[in-house]
C-alpha cells in the first residue's frame, strides 16, 4: 500500500478508513521501511516549517527497534538532502535506572549511535533522562525534566513505540493519565522482553525514569510505530479496546492528533483486517474467500463441508453468497484448495500429475538450498521436511547464515575448553581462553577466541544433526555473515558484503528450491536481517536463467506458525518422523535446558515446535481434512 505524507497526517473521525471498532487513527504499510520513511518525511517537513518561521522544533523521541528505520532516514535526509537539525531540541522518553550513559544498553548510547552522532544537532539541545541521578534527587530531577519541556512550549511531535504490556515510554500498566515524568518499576514482561539484549533477565534493570502519560499527551502531534506479529495483540487492544490504565497506550484514544503507523503483521488482529466482512462490503477474491471460510469453520466449530447457508448469513458473509452463489460450492472450492496444499512430496512427486500439487514434478531430483539463520533453525522449523527431502533423493544443501555463537553460554563454552585442556594440558592458548571465560566483566562481550570456540561448538552440533538426517558434510555451508560477528548482542547493519555472501551460495548451487526462515518473531531480530539478505539476493539474481526454475518457500515454527489460510504447502509427518525430528534437535545440546534466547515461551524448542506442528495438523483435521500426527507449513514467496 503506497501512502503519501497527507495520508498519515491526522484526520478527524469519519475522514479515514475507520470502523465502529477503531478509536485511534491508523495507517498500514506493506513493511516497516515504507512506514518509517513516511514518518521521517513528516518530521523533516515539521523541522523545515519551523526553520522557515525561525522557530525551535521540539521533538520527543523513542528508543527500541521500532524507530531505527526512522532515524536512518533522517540521517540520510541530513547527509544527502541537507536537512539541518540546528533548530531542533529533543527530549527522550525514558532511560533505564541505574544506567551509566556509556553503557551499550543505555538509551543515551542508542540515540547517539542511531541519530545524534550523524546529524548537526547542537549537543546542548539533546535531553535524555540521566540514569545515574542519585535516588534522593530523583523526584526533583523528574519535575525539572517536565519543566524544561514546558519552557520550550511543549513537544511539537512525539514519536512512540509500544510494549507488549501496552506501555508507552515506560508507563507500565497502572499508570495514571495525569502522571508526569517519574521513577518507575518495570513490569516483569517488559524486563522479560528486554532479557535477550542483556544476556539474561538477571541483568535487566528493575527500574527506569520515564516521561509520564500526561507529558506524552501534551504533545501537539503523536505518531506511534508498531512492527511485526508480536505487536498485533496489543495493537488491537489499544485501538479497539476500552480506555484503561491496564493498557496505558489506550489513553491515546483521547488525544486529538495521534496516528498509529503499522506494518501488515502488526495490524493483523484488527477487526477490519482479520475479519473485514464484519465491518464493510468486501471485494471477494480467492484469498479472502479462503480466509473467511476457515474463520467461519472455527467460529461455528464445524468442518468446512458442514457449513450451511444460515452459517454464512449469521456471520456477516451474505455478500459472499451474493457474489459466489451456492454455499456448498464455496465449501467445496475452499476444501479443495486446502486439500491441495497437503503433500508428502515437498520436492515434487515423480510420475504424478502436479496440476494441483504445491511443487512441480520435474526435475525429479532437485537441488534444494535451505537457509537457516542460526545453526538449529533448520531442524527446529522444518526438520521433518528436510528429512523427507533427503529420503526422497534430492540434493539437499543447508546454509547456516550466522554462527549463533552468542547463544552459547559461558558455562557451556568453559566445559568444552576444559575438555580441550585435558588433552592439551600445556596449551597456553587454551589456558588463556579459559581465563577469559572465568574473568569476564561483562556477560555480553566475548573476546575473539571465545567467540571462535562458541562458533565451533554450534557448528559441530549442526554437523551432527545433519549427519544424522543423511546430509553429506560437503553440502553443509557455514556462511558466518559479517553483520552478526560482533561478539555482542548489538549487531552491525546488513551490508552489501552480507548480501553478496548469500548471492554467491545461490549462484554456486543454482537451486530448484530455496527454503528460508519467514519467522520474524525471534527475540533478537537475526531472522529478519537474514531474510532481508535473502530477499535482496533473490531480487538481484531473479533475471538469471536458473532462477526461472527456482521456487522459494518460507518456513516458520520456532516462534509462531503460519495461519492455515496462509499455507501454500503442508508437509505431514508420521509419529516416527516426529521422533526423528526431535532427535535431530537434540544434537543442538547448548540450546537445551535454559537456552539464552527463549522469547516469551519458556518451553524448550523441541517441545514448542512439536506442539505447533501438532496444532497445525489438528487445525487441518477440524476443517474436515485428514488426521495427521503433525504438519510443517510453508508459504511460497513470489519474486
Amino acid at each position: 500500500m503506497k501512502l503519501s505524507l497527507k495520508n498519515i497526517v491526522y484526520q478527524p473521525p469519519g475522514q479515514f478508513e475507520e470502523t465502529r471498532y477503531e478509536k485511534i487513527h491508523n495507517v498500514i504499510f506493506d513493511n516497516s521501511v515504507d512506514g518509517s520513511k513516511v514518518v521521517a518525511a513528516e518530521i523533516a517537513n515539521l523541522i523545515k516549517d519551523k526553520q522557515a518561521k525561525n522557530e525551535i522544533c521540539v521533538l520527543g523521541l523513542a528508543t527500541g527497534s521500532s524507530p531505527i528505520k526512522v532515524y536512518e532516514e533522517l540521517v540520510r535526509l541530513h547527509k544527502e538532502e541537507g536537512l539541518s537539525f540546528k533548530n531542533v531540541v529533543t527530549f527522550n522518553l525514558d532511560e533505564y535506572y541505574p544506567m551509566p550513559k556509556e553503557s551499550i544498553h543505555s538509551y543515551h548510547y542508542f540515540m547517539h549511535q542511531h541519530l545524534f552522532d550523524h546529524i548537526d544537532i547542537l549537543p546542548e539541545n539533546i535531553n535524555i533522562p540521566d540514569g545515574m541521578v542519585p535516588k534522593e534527587q530523583l523526584i526533583e530531577y523528574c519535575i525539572s525534566y517536565d519543566e524544561k519541556i514546558k519552557s520550550y512550549g511543549g513537544l511539537d511531535f512525539q514519536l512512540l513505540g509500544i510494549g507488549r504490556t501496552g506501555h508507552i515510554g515506560f508507563n507500565e500498566p497502572g499508570s495514571h493519565i495525569n502522571s508526569g515524568t517519574r521513577f518507575i518499576t518495570l513490569d516483569p514482561l517488559t524486563r522479560y522482553d528486554a532479557a535477550p539484549d542483556f544476556f539474561g533477565i538477571n541483568n535487566v534493570p528493575r527500574w527506569a525514569i520515564t516521561m509520564g502519560v500526561k507529558t506524552v499527551m501534551s504533545a501537539k502531534r503523536i505518531v506511534l510505530l508498531a512492527w511485526g506479529n508480536k505487536k498485533a495483540d496489543i495493537i488491537k487492544k489499544t485501538i479497539e479496546g476500552k480506555m484503561t490504565s491496564d493498557v496505558p497506550a489506550t489513553y491515546l484514544q483521547q488525544h486529538n492528533n495521534t496516528t498509529f503507523v503499522l506494518d501488515q503483521e502488526a495490524s493483523s488482529e484488527l477487526t477490519r483486517i482479520k475479519t473485514p466482512w464484519l465491518v464493510k462490503d468486501c471485494k471477494w477474491d480467492d484469498t479472502l474467500i479462503k480466509k473467511s471460510v476457515v474463520w467461519l469453520s472455527g467460529v461455528t466449530d464445524k468442518s468446512i463441508l458442514k457449513l450451511t447457508e444460515k452459517d454464512y448469513n449469521a456471520h456477516g458473509m451474505s455478500g459472499l453468497l451474493a457474489q459466489e452463489g451456492d454455499h456448498y460450492d464455496i465449501n467445496i472450492k475452499v476444501f479443495n484448495q486446502l486439500q491441495h496444499t497437503i503433500t508428502g512430496w515437498p520436492g515434487g512427486k515423480p510420475n504424478a500429475d502436479d496440476t494441483n500439487r504445491p511443487e512441480r514434478e520435474y526435475p525429479h531430483k532437485k537441488r534444494v538450498l535451505i537457509f537457516s539463520p542460526h545453526p538449529d533453525d533448520d531442524v527446529i522449523s522444518m526438520g521433518g521436511t528436510l528429512d523427507r527431502l533427503v529420503q526422497q533423493g534430492h540434493e539437499v544443501h543447508v546454509a547456516y547464515q550466522t554462527s549463533g555463537s552468542i547463544a552459547v553460554s559461558d558455562e557451556q563454552a568453559l566445559k568444552y575448553a576444559e575438555i580441550l585442556l585435558h588433552y592439551q594440558p600445556d596449551n597456553n592458548k587454551i589456558k588463556s581462553l579459559i581465563k577469559d571465560l572465568q574473568t569476564k566483566n561483562k556477560p555480553y562481550e566475548d573476546t575473539v577466541e571465545v567467540r571462535k570456540l562458541k562458533a565451533e561448538i554450534r557448528k559441530h552440533e549442526a554437523i551432527g544433526a545433519l549427519r544424522y538426517l543423511g546430509v553429506p558434510e560437503k553440502n553443509m555451508h557455514f556462511l558466518n555473515m559479517p553483520f552478526y560477528e560482533t561478539g555482542t548482542i548489538k549487531k552491525k547493519p546488513l551490508s552489501i558484503r552480507d548480501i553478496n555472501i548469500v548471492k554467491d551460495i545461490i549462484v554456486t548451487i543454482q537451486p530448484h528450491q530455496i527454503f528460508a526462515a519467514g519467522d520474524l518473531a525471534d527475540p533478537h531480530g537475526t531472522h529478519k536481517v537474514c531474510l532481508d539478505a535473502i530477499f535482496a539476493a533473490i531480487d538481484s539474481l531473479k533475471t538469471q536463467d536458473f532462477m526461472n526454475d527456482c521456487r522459494v518457500w518460507l518456513y516458520r515454527g520456532a516462534w509462531h506458525e503460519w495461519d492455515v489460510p496462509q499455507i501454500d504447502m503442508a508437509v505431514p509427518m508420521s509419529p516416527d518422523q516426529v521422533l526423528r525430528k526431535r532427535k535431530a534437535i537434540f544434537y543442538h545440546e547448548t540450546q537445551k535446558d535454559g537456552v539464552m534466547f527463549q522469547g516469551n515461551d519458556p518451553r524448550e524448542f523441541w517441545v514448542r515446535t512439536e506442539d505447533r506442528n501438532r496444532q497445525t495438523a489438528e487445525k487441518y483435521n477440524r476443517l474436515g481434512l485428514a488426521d495427521y500426527a503433525a504438519i510443517e507449513a510453508f508459504k511460497r514467496y513470489l519474486f
